[in-house]
């Protein structure tokens, strides 16, 4: 999250910041007329707008002597923020944006592609999928985001800060490393999902936290992000983890995190078609239907070797289709 933190703030964020928070605000301070060569003389850059006033009591970092020394030889602040990139509280309120704002165009750009050029829409007439059970998924994703968010936040300001092992060159660790770092995000990954999801399913965690997810026996799309904030914080957990225990490229990590969101939504499709050279090794969108229909197999995000060797997995088969329900119901009406 930092490089897309820098990149907004090249982009806008800068602009933004200098509106909201203006050097100039402070000018009339005491610390800032202090600040100034005692041989010139202070004049007050404009008259105080009412949001100038309140944002001249804002707490901000030490005024830079780069700007003093301006203001010194023009008499002028140039337009920027009292808040720097540094300061902790900008970084904060950034952070939460370009989360909350990420986060809701990833699920609706992707989700909605799935469920319009990918997702079986037969499946709607399945007789345990709920009525208006889009816009159900909807809202209870949208009000999953905001606490997810939160509680992601402190990873992102540690990243930020520079906590974890993400680097930048791409030699940094080696060709070979980069290379093997991919594979190795996913089946790390993969396998704490796995352990946490599977943990999930106790009977209390399941209850209070879990529950509200399995409530689509038969998911769109948008039932991707559709649970309880805690889960959804619960199972990203390994992906934050990552970063702070193994050096990974940044913008690598990056790509990848956008991937995994992408999966989750494309495994959401209720797709039970088998039979492919790969079903045996990907856990896909069979693989994670029959986890909504029977709720204790195929616990894995990626991969099958971890249901395997939990003793959870089952092999998706064309006699499980859930569209076999629909026909069956439409032969007794």
């Amino acid at each position: 999250m930092d490089l897309v933190l820098k990149i907004c703030d090249d982009l806008f964020l800068d602009n933004v910041w200098a509106s909201l928070v203006p050097l100039s605000a402070f000018a009339a301070s005491p610390e800032f007329i202090s600040s100034v060569n005692s041989s010139s003389t202070f004049v007050p850059l404009t008259t105080a707008s009412k949001w100038t006033q309140f944002v001249a009591n804002l707490p901000h970092p030490p005024i830079p002597a780069s700007h003093i020394a301006s203001y010194t030889a023009t008499q002028t602040l140039p337009h920027v923020s009292a808040w720097g990139r540094d300061y902790v509280p900008r970084q904060l309120f950034s952070l939460t944006a370009i989360t909350l704002v990420g986060i809701h165009l990833l699920y609706f750009i992707i989700a909605t592609f799935s469920y319009y050029f990918i997702f079986n829409h037969e499946m709607k007439r399945h007789p345990r999928f709920l009525k208006n059970q889009v816009r159900l998924e909807i809202m209870s994703s949208l009000k999953a985001f905001p606490g997810m968010m939160l509680l992601t936040l402190p990873w992102f300001q540690a990243e930020v800060m520079g906590y974890s092992k993400l680097y930048d060159g791409l030699d940094t660790y080696g060709y070979a490393y980069l290379i093997f770092s991919i594979p190795f995000f996913l089946v790390f990954t993969d396998y704490l999902v796995y352990w946490i999801h599977r943990w999930l399913h106790l009977p209390f965690f399941y209850k209070y936290i879990h529950k509200p997810h399995h409530k689509w026996i038969v998911p769109t799309p948008f039932a991707s992000h559709a649970f309880h904030p805690m889960d959804g914080y619960a199972q990203s957990i390994p992906y934050h983890l990552f970063v702070y225990i193994f050096p990974i490229h940044r913008t690598t990590y990056l790509c990848l995190f956008v991937a995994v969101n992408i999966w989750t939504v494309f495994i959401h499709d209720s797709d039970m078609v088998t039979g492919h050279p790969l079903e045996k090794i990907i856990n896909g969108p069979a693989h994670h239907t029959l986890h909504h229909i029977y709720f204790t197999v195929n616990y894995g995000q990626y991969f099958t070797w971890a249901d395997r060797w939990g003793g959870s997995y089952r092999q998706p088969e064309s006699a499980l289709d859930p569209l076999l329900e629909i026909k069956k119901s439409n032969k007794v009406e």
